[in-house]
């Protein structure tokens, strides 16, 4: 089973090498099918890591909502529109549970659906109305089990008129039977030739040994024998004709293997059918959906690395099955209704708590993934100068820079000096964002670590405007971005909202504008988040 490792949105160097780390870590343990995934595009900083180590941007996905192929859609065989019915009919006899067969064009499209309940309608029909209309004779002699005794050079494609019975009665067994009617009869040798000489379409043998009598007949009548009785032969003959001819192929509900199972849900709940047709991106049939497959749909699974709050992870949480959170973040608001696995470690980097488990499992990780771990360390912690950076973090670190074979500050120098400040600046807001709810309180902070924060500066005026338009869209009552300055120790924070409310949070002195420096101040999760919800209960 597919299990995705995610980071949080906006995701920074920690969040992907993280989820990159523990799916690899995960897999070598034998528990196959992690997947590393991102829920946005790798920032400056990190594409260069990737790069610098010969690594691919994980695979990004926009949610994790149950979808179409999530669920165990049934897959019965598929038809052409020219199999006879009986054909179907076969297969919903040997397989109980298809209500249903798909019927397709040769390519895979859809051409319609056939149910048991359209071959039944068929079939009464054949009571008041016991006509064949075009019924390939190839399909006639399949069902049959029957042989042509015409000779060879009679051809015969189509058969069409009406079913006629031959048994004894007064005024003649074919009474009121007319030119190309299909006769089905036993051993009246009577009732053959009255048939031949009325230029019935067809005669059909049942059982009979007038076989012998008609073998190499030249005729325009097609003469067919089966081993079939009339009774059974009358009823299977009406089977002969192609399911196309009773499939249902306007108006159809279709679904799609990408389909959102709440949306299919209520597109189903407004329709009486049972099944509807499952199609792959190439419009190809895959199966049926039934309407009982969304009782208990599979969900997702998905394991949280660098985050455990709702609005920092991706969509559709709610559907799918967390399988596991592995964070250094205070607790927050992401629930399971059943117990998980679960590492919250006091530690400065996500990273550091994987490798740990590396270490834990007596596992190494491979020199280049050795690499960009370390690498994720050094980002978090801010070349360890965080309040968040702990001794393990820096021990870690170098063990890992060790299998590498790199030197950690010539390493820490690159990973700073990697970001560029010349993007648009709703790009630079949006690189490494979260959302926090705090007493009810709504707030998105910002942070840039940077070891050139007059080149932000100066685009000062700019990152104002694109806070205010963030601030009015999302609602924020705080928006707050950190430059944060690497050489400095520190960080200017400019803000939107309550002054008076950073005034207390940070304990600031006199008249402020809406840009402080706050020295010290390097950590968002550690100084900034606690800070506010320290002032707000």
């Amino acid at each position: 089973m597919t299990t995705y490792v995610c980071g949080h949105r906006n995701p920074d160097t920690d969040a992907i090498v993280s989820a990159m780390a523990y799916a690899a870590l995960c897999n070598a343990l034998g528990d196959n099918g992690y997947i590393p995934v991102r829920l946005g595009p790798p920032n400056d900083e990190t594409s260069f890591l990737l790069q610098k180590f010969g690594f691919e941007a994980p695979l990004q996905i926009s949610n994790v909502r149950t979808q179409v192929r999530d669920i165990e859609i049934e897959h019965p065989p598929m038809v052409n529109p020219g199999v006879p019915i009986s054909h179907v009919w076969e297969i919903m006899g040997e397989n109980q549970e298809y209500s249903a067969v798909p019927v397709v064009h040769e390519d895979g499209s859809i051409y319609g659906i056939v149910t048991t309940r359209l071959i039944a309608e068929s079939d009464m029909r054949t009571i008041s109305e016991p006509r064949l209309d075009q019924a390939p004779v190839y399909n006639i002699l399949n069902v049959l089990e029957g042989h042509i005794l015409n000779e060879n050079d009679d051809a015969f494609d189509l058969i069409s008129g009406n079913v006629i019975v031959a048994l004894p009665a007064a005024g003649g067994c074919l009474r009121g039977a007319k030119a190309g009617d299909i006769v089905l009869c036993g051993q009246q040798a009577d009732a053959v030739e009255q048939a031949l000489n009325l230029g019935a379409g067809c005669v059909i043998l049942c059982q009979s040994e007038l076989a012998a009598k008609y073998k190499g007949l030249r005729s325009s009548t097609c003469v067919i024998t089966t081993p079939f009785d009339v009774w059974r032969a009358a009823r299977l003959l009406h089977l002969t004709v192609p399911v196309g001819r009773i499939t249902k192929s306007d108006h159809l509900v279709c679904f799609h293997l990408d389909d959102y199972l709440d949306d299919v849900r209520e597109i189903i709940l407004k329709n009486r059918y049972r099944c509807f047709p499952v199609l792959d991106q190439d419009e190809r049939v895959v199966g049926l959906l039934n309407r009982h497959h969304l009782l208990r749909p599979n969900r997702k699974r998905v394991v949280l690395v660098d985050h455990n709050e709702v609005s920092q992870s991706i969509p559709g949480l709610d559907q799918a099955e967390i399988a596991g959170v592995i964070d250094h973040h205070r607790l927050a608001d992401v629930q399971t209704g059943y117990p998980t696995f679960m590492r919250n470690e006091p530690v400065g980097s996500s990273t550091t708590i994987v490798a740990t488990m590396f270490q834990e499992n007596g596992l190494m990780p491979g020199e280049k993934l050795a690499g960009l771990m370390a690498a994720a360390i050094v980002s978090d912690t801010v070349m360890f100068k965080s309040p968040t950076a702990t001794p393990r973090d820096r021990k870690m670190a170098e063990r890992l820079a060790k299998i590498a074979d790199i030197d950690l500050e010539a390493l820490g120098r690159e990973v700073f000096s990697a970001s560029s400040s010349e993007k648009p600046v709703e790009t630079l807001l949006n690189t490494d964002f979260k959302e926090f709810h705090i007493a009810e309180h709504n707030i998105g902070i910002s942070q840039l670590t940077t070891m050139d924060t007059a080149a932000l500066l100066a685009r000062r005026d700019e990152f104002m405007a694109a806070m205010e338009a963030m601030k009015e869209k999302k609602g924020y009552d705080l928006v707050l971005l950190m430059i944060t300055d690497v050489l400095k120790e520190g960080t200017e924070l400019l803000f939107l909202g309550d002054r008076e409310t950073v005034k207390q949070a940070f304990g600031l002195r006199g008249q402020i504008g809406n840009q402080v420096f706050l020295q010290g101040v390097v950590s968002r999760k550690k100084q900034v988040v606690p800070a506010l919800a320290l002032l707000w209960g």
